[in-house]
C-alpha cells in the first residue's frame, strides 16, 4: 500500500515541485494532494509540467473544517507545510497528530513565530549580524514554530552575505534535505 502525501503551500512552490520531483519515481510514496490558498500562488503554473493539479481553497474551508474533512478522506500519512503561512488550528493537530510537519527557514528557535517567514527571517538574521543560519524541519502544534524539531542543518554565513545570497544558502539547504527528511520520517527512519 502506498504512503500518502498531502502538501499545502502559499507561493512559489519551489519546494513543493523540488518534493513532487523527489517521489515521482518512487512506487510506494504518492503524491495525494496539494493545496494552495493563494490562487495566484507560483505553485500552480510550477506543477504544470508534472501533470499535478493545485487545489485552490478558500479561508472559510480552512477555518470551517471543510477542508480538513477532504484532507482527512483522502488518508494522508504526512502533511507537509512547504510555504504556507497560514497558522495551523487545533482541529488539524489533532486530527493528525505528529503528522504534518513545516520547513523554516532559520535555525529555530531563533527567527520563528508571527510575520517570521521568507525574506523576513533572512534579513533579521543579517541584521542580527549571524556566523550560522539554515533550516528547521518541525512538526506542527497550535503555535507558530513551536512543534517538535525533527532536524536542522547549518550552513556558515559571511559578513557580507546579502540577504539575497543567504536566501539562495538556504534554499540549496532545502533542496537537498526536506525530501529526504520526508522519505526518512516515512520509512520510520531517524533524519
Amino acid at each position: 500500500m502506498k504512503q500518502r502525501i498531502v502538501l499545502l503551500a502559499s507561493g512559489n512552490g519551489s519546494n513543493v515541485e523540488n518534493i513532487c520531483r523527489f517521489f515521482e519515481s518512487n512506487s510506494s510514496i504518492e503524491i495525494a494532494g496539494v493545496y494552495t490558498n493563494n490562487p495566484k500562488a507560483g505553485v500552480i503554473q510550477r506543477l504544470q509540467p508534472l501533470d499535478i493539479q493545485v487545489k485552490v481553497f478558500e479561508r472559510n474551508s480552512f477555518l470551517d473544517g471543510t477542508l480538513l474533512s477532504e484532507i482527512q478522506s483522502l488518508k494522508p500519512d504526512l502533511i507537509v507545510l512547504a510555504g504556507f503561512l497560514w497558522k495551523i488550528t487545533k482541529d488539524w493537530v489533532q486530527a493528525f497528530p505528529n503528522q504534518i510537519i513545516n520547513i523554516h527557514p532559520a535555525l529555530l528557535p531563533k527567527y520563528g513565530g508571527k510575520g517570521m517567514y521568507g525574506g523576513y527571517v533572512h534579513q533579521a538574521v543579517k541584521e542580527n549580524r549571524e556566523s550560522e543560519t539554515g533550516i528547521t524541519i518541525h512538526y506542527v502544534n497550535e503555535a507558530y514554530d513551536e512543534g517538535a524539531i525533527i532536524f536542522q542543518k547549518k550552513v556558515s554565513l559571511h559578513p557580507n552575505d546579502s540577504t539575497e545570497t543567504i536566501a539562495t544558502k538556504v534554499h540549496q539547504l532545502e533542496y537537498a534535505y526536506f525530501p529526504k527528511v520526508i522519505n526518512s520520517l516515512l520509512n520510520k527512519e531517524r533524519p
